[in-house]
């Protein structure tokens, strides 16, 4: 038998994990990625695997980094919550309470859970909108500021995809003077030891993986509604994936999709979740603060993704019809683009975290994210529907 292309080390329990993630790596489904389980504070998988270029010419090594697309918005939605913690920020008052211009064009009552749970009504920016356009932190988000809701805040959600980050970094920057990048790494990831930032220092770039992108997504834009949130969402501005491999991205701070980090690094900081609040021996968050996750903002059909999503405050909430993967419970997740993965089981006491840099197709998870959670609630004996 050849070496296995799987590193790290993985506890026999979870063997099924560890070996679907080697059938991908050995067939190229995957090019190069890492995974993580912990349970109870205890790394029970730590691997990773790969290459990080699409030339397989550079292996992907314990420290390489990617770009985690989504999986950003759960760090910044932890961020937020610091600050519920520490008695800075309410989400039940509105964001115009720390952010006064954003109270433009009928936005007053829109409350801060408004927009940790993608109900606010701005879940994007008006057109023209170019993609470089997010890079400019200033300008972007007077840009939120000064425009209308596209739905009646707190009645529907609708993926604030792109515009996470700014919506919520700038809550964070009118409270503590800090940009969300700034936040990110003095409050959540020094004081962790985690390797992860919003964006990337240039002193990173070279373990930093390059970004493959997915085949195109499903959704025949010209045959919706132009004036829909969907639509609007997906069009202001227009994704790209590639970009994600170029400088200005990495330069720039965007909390919803330009975090960069790895499996373990994305558990170290969700763990605190999972286990009451502490990770690594560091206390972020108390039982009160993390209840508040699981209080239910909305159970329907998303606007923009087009399918039903049960959230609660910076989270979804597992729903069998949507994911199957990830059984009921006490669990809060969120995915990346392409494939990543977080997912926070506190009746399991488990956290799981999946970071590649080949993406996969999806609009929430891939057949490959599926896969390993499918093993890894199999071994833990509980297996939702397939």
């Amino acid at each position: 038998m050849g070496q296995s292309p799987v590193d790290g080390f993985c506890s026999e329990r979870f063997e099924g994990v560890r070996r679907a993630f080697e059938e991908n790596l050995t067939s190229g489904e995957e090019l190069g990625a890492s995974l993580v389980i912990d349970i109870e504070g205890e790394t029970l998988v730590d691997i990773w695997g790969g290459h990080r270029d699409v030339s397989r010419t550079t292996p992907w090594t314990e420290d390489t980094l990617v770009n985690v697309w989504s999986s950003t918005k759960s760090v910044t939605a932890l961020a937020a919550l610091l600050l519920v913690d520490a008695g800075e920020l309410d989400v039940f008052a509105p964001v115009a309470r720390y952010w006064p211009d954003f109270a433009a064009n009928g936005k007053s009552d829109i409350e801060v859970r408004h927009i940790l749970s993608h109900t606010s009504g701005v879940s994007g920016w008006e057109q023209p909108f170019r993609l470089e356009d997010m890079y400019d932190w200033e300008g972007a988000v007077t840009r939120l500021a000064a425009q209308a809701p596209w739905w009646t805040p707190g009645t529907a959600a609708g993926y604030h995809a792109q515009n996470y980050g700014h919506l919520i970094g700038e809550v964070v920057r009118r409270i503590t003077g800090l940009h969300l990048e700034e936040f990110v790494a003095k409050e959540i990831a020094e004081p962790l030891g985690a390797d992860f930032q919003i964006g990337a220092r240039e002193a990173d770039w070279d373990r930093i993986a390059e970004i493959v992108p997915p085949p195109p997504l499903d959704i025949d834009l010209a045959a919706l509604d132009p004036d829909s949130a969907a639509v609007k969402t997906l069009t202001g501005p227009i994704a790209d994936a590639a970009a994600a491999n170029t400088a200005g991205w990495r330069h720039a701070d965007m909390g919803a999709h330009n975090g960069h980090g790895n499996a373990r690094s994305l558990a170290r900081i969700l763990s605190a979740i999972t286990l009451g609040g502490t990770s690594n021996d560091v206390r972020l968050l108390t039982d009160k603060t993390i209840d508040l996750i699981f209080t239910e903002q909305n159970n329907d059909t998303d606007l923009v993704l087009g399918v039903p999503f049960r959230r609660g405050i910076g989270f979804a909430l597992p729903r069998l019809d949507t994911m199957p993967s990830i059984p009921e419970g006490r669990t809060a997740f969120w995915g990346g683009w392409g494939g990543s993965m977080t997912v926070m089981d506190l009746d399991r006491r488990m956290t799981f975290t999946y970071m590649m840099n080949k993406m996969g197709s999806g609009i929430i998870g891939s057949p490959r994210s599926n896969e390993y959670l499918r093993a890894t609630y199999d071994a833990l004996g509980a297996v939702g529907p397939a």
